[in-house]
């Protein structure tokens, strides 16, 4: 693995003044979800909202996926390879809230209200409505900071809302296009 040389002395960006300058730029929302066989008789489903959702190559058709180190998705997916993304659109806004509280609600009270299928090749839910779903299993995974890059082999991916408008993170709020 490359790492740039760093002069010894070099300054470091505060977290206030990264995030500060990063808000300036507008981001995608994505439901990321795992389907975990191991919790309970018919398994549990679980799922964060997540920003950090980009294209890595076309061929093979990979995808990158940014969660907290230590966090509970981080847990699943270290132990389930298979997960899923949808993209979600400007109506997704309040399951997108609800999705990235700390302190939330149970995933299975959330998902209970959430329209949503399983996906074919993963198990994991898929947004009832998404702009777009894709089904990935994980290819490498990457210590970064205080997260883990994941990689995607993307198995599936579908297109069931191509009129749709993206919900957008912008300025540290949720917005759609104008």
């Amino acid at each position: 693995m490359y790492t740039s040389p760093q002069p010894a002395a070099a300054p470091l960006a505060t977290p206030d003044e990264f995030r500060a300058a990063l808000s300036q730029l507008a981001s995608g929302v994505a439901l990321v979800t795992v389907h975990d066989p191991e919790d309970g008789s018919d398994g549990e489903d679980a799922g964060m909202t997540a920003t950090s959702f980009l294209s890595v190559s076309l061929e093979p058709p990979l995808v990158l996926i940014s969660v907290r180190e230590d966090s509970r998705m981080d847990e699943l997916l270290t132990r389930v390879g298979s997960w899923a993304v949808s993209l979600l659109g400007e109506e997704h806004r309040t399951l997108a809230s609800r999705f990235a509280m700390k302190g939330r609600l149970s995933d299975r009270l959330l998902f209970a209200d959430t329209p949503h299928h399983p996906g074919e090749f993963t198990g994991a839910p898929l947004v009832d409505g998404a702009l777009a779903t894709v089904e990935c299993v994980t290819e490498q995974r990457v210590a970064a900071g205080d997260h883990t890059l994941l990689i995607g082999r993307v198995l599936q991916a579908r297109v069931p809302g191509p009129a749709g408008r993206p919900l957008l993170y912008f300025r540290g709020g949720y917005r759609h296009l104008g």
